[in-house]
This record gives C-alpha cells, structure tokens and sequence, in this order.
C-alpha cells in the first residue's frame, strides 16, 4: 500500500549544522496497517511524515502509494489520498468558520468548488451523523466557530475531517501531546473508532509507550534518522511498555535519553 524504498533526507547538506535527518529508510505498510512510530526526539519519525506527505523533498530513494510513484508529486496533490492531524489541534481547523463549514471544507476536498453549496444542504444529515460517533455533543452545535472549542474537542473535528472521505493513507503526528489526559483517551478512543468503522490504514508517531502497546497491530521504532526495528504479530500482541524500552536501551548506547523521552 505504502512503500519507501532507501529513502534520505539531507538538512544543510555540506555545512556545520548539517543533519542526516532520514537514512536510507525502508518501510512498508499494508492496507489495513495500523502502525505506531516511536523513538526519541530527533529521530527521524516527524520527517517520515513529512517526506509521505509531500512537504519535505527526499534526497534520494523512492515513495510509492496505492502502486503509484509519489515521490515527486506536490503536496496539495498527495493531499486528495492522504489525511493528517497533528500535534497542535488548532492547525487541523479553520478559526473564524463554524464546525459545518469546516466540515463543508473537507468533503471537498478532490471536488469541484462549484459543488460547495449543493454540498452543505444535502449533506447536513451525514455531518450530524459523524459528529455524533464523538459523543461531545457537537452535532448539536455545527453553527459554532470552531476558535470557541476546547483542545479536545477541536482535535475530535480535526479526526473526522481527515477521515470524512476516507484517505487511502492517514498520519497522526502525535496528535494527542497537547491534550489533558481525560481528552487524549477520548481522542485516542475515536482514533481507533474511525480507523476500524472506515478500513483506514494508519501510521501514528506517539511518545506513549502505553498508546504504542495498545493501539494498532505494529509498532516501528526509529533512532538517528534510521528505523531500529519493528514488532508484530504475537509479540505484538504480548507487548509492554517495559519491553520497547529495555530492547532500545539493547540496541543504542543512549540509555539515559531513552529513559527521559520514551517513557510517559
């Protein structure tokens, strides 16, 4: 479904502040894929991201998706088939418009603008509907500017507007960091909804060692721009946080910082 074949990313080629930020990184991710990318800060895992969505261009290597050759394509391009949430979930909506106009916004995307008005009528119904699956409330408020919602509940819009027309591929960059824990489990909890009710195939950059045991049926772990390794299956399944620790610790001689940032 996915496919990066020795993929490199250069920052600052060739000076004093140059970074090796991917190397040569291999992945591949069937349909269906749930995977949970860990690892310490500077890893590698935020410019995965960015090379699979188009915002960063590879130095080398090959991005394919669905079969096709993505490498090349534009961001706005890659944005038809492709879903993302990130970190800060005021950069997944628009303030100053209401929830059905955010909503109005997404289903949009890869149609004609013209459709936009017939759109809102006809579709109210099916809005209302998917706000409902969040349990918050918000189908009963689609005319409230979406700058009026607390982090949680921004965040629960941002879900279903990458998932509104089911993206062949959806990335979750550490999209639940910013909330308080109450909200992190709801969001957690409607992440794995949609990707279940929807047949997504997902990839989530996580620093919870708890959401990388329970959510998703692999876990990816990278270090210094390279992945380290992958577990799946029934170790998969019999996986604790204690685990990827102690196997990271194993494999790289910064124990110190994998204490510090992997765990929480």
């Amino acid at each position: 479904m996915l496919s990066l074949k020795q993929v490199s990313v250069t920052f600052n080629a060739g000076t004093p502040n140059e970074v090796r930020a991917l190397r040569n990184v291999s992945l591949s991710v069937s349909e269906g894929d749930f995977v949970t990318v860990i690892g310490a800060n500077g890893a590698g895992k935020s410019t995965l991201f960015n090379v699979v969505a188009g915002t960063v261009g590879v130095d080398d290597g090959i991005i394919m998706l669905s079969g096709d050759n993505i490498t090349d394509l534009a961001e706005y391009q890659r944005s038809r088939y492709i879903g993302r949430v990130f970190q800060n979930p005021s950069l997944g909506t628009c303030p100053g418009l209401t929830i059905r106009e955010n909503l109005s916004l997404a289903a949009m995307r890869g149609k004609m603008p013209g459709l936009r008005r017939d759109l809102k009528k006809s579709q109210e119904d099916w809005f209302v509907e998917q706000l409902k699956t969040v349990n918050l409330g918000l189908e009963n408020r689609l005319d409230t500017d979406v700058a009026l919602l607390s982090g949680g509940q921004r965040q629960a819009i941002t879900l279903i507007m990458a998932t509104l027309m089911k993206p062949k591929l959806l990335l979750l960059d550490e999209h639940t960091a910013a909330l308080d824990p109450n909200a992190a489990d709801k969001v957690i909890g409607l992440t794995i909804q949609l990707a279940e009710e929807n047949k997504l195939t997902v990839i989530m950059i996580t620093h919870s060692m708890q959401q990388a045991c329970l959510v998703g049926n692999r876990v990816v772990m990278m270090n210094q721009g390279k992945i380290l390794f992958e577990i799946a299956g029934t170790e998969r399944e019999e996986l604790r946080p204690t685990d990827l620790i102690e196997r990271f610790r194993s494999l790289n001689t910064g124990a110190e910082l994998a204490d510090r940032t992997l765990l929480s």
